[in-house]
């Protein structure tokens, strides 16, 4: 059983209620089509505990396998500097089949960012250090592949389908009570 290291702290890219009793980290890889079918799932799972589970995703682009990985997760954290990670990182899922620098301006575009700030830090490589960061903390916490998730900050080595996901993080909350 693996232990999350770092535990989550004020870089993270959190989606809830920061005081809810139960917290789930994914750490995942934009390009990796586990990841892809893996996004609906948390989405939904999220949807069904509401208010009790708070979602971070870390990313780990396995950039030997997935070439846009990185660039990626750059461009997430990229539109994370102009408030709009959530966003990006949907439309970064939703559209995995395309992750060449022209889409990924198409995606700032959409959203609505400074495209020349996006585009410089993209290629000034801005945001490199966190996206390093992120991967070198799963590596410390035991993550060998995407995706990979965390319920209260211990690994979750059993199946991650929807109602597998659903049920492990009602017992986490049971737990917590």
């Amino acid at each position: 059983m693996s232990h999350m290291r770092p535990a989550i702290g004020v870089g993270d890219h959190m989606l809830g209620d920061a005081k809810a009793p139960v917290t789930l980290v994914e750490y995942g890889d934009y390009e990796c089509p586990h990841c892809g079918a893996a996004y609906p799932i948390v989405k939904d799972a999220l949807r069904r505990a509401g208010k009790d589970v708070r979602f971070v995703f870390r990313n780990f682009p396995l950039s030997e396998m997935h070439p846009h990985a990185f660039r990626a997760a750059e461009a997430a954290e990229a539109a994370a500097a102009q408030g709009e990670f959530w966003p990006m990182h949907d439309l970064l899922f939703e559209n995995q089949d395309a992750l060449e620098p022209t889409n990924l301006a198409e995606y700032a575009k959409r959203l609505g960012l400074d495209s020349h700030r996006f585009t410089a830090e993209l290629r000034d490589g801005t945001h490199a250090a966190k996206v390093r960061s992120d991967f070198s903390s799963g590596v410390r916490s035991g993550v060998n592949g995407t995706p990979t998730f965390f319920i209260q900050g211990t690994r979750l080595d059993g199946p991650w389908d929807l109602d597998s996901l659903v049920a492990a993080l009602r017992g986490a909350n049971r737990g917590t009570s």
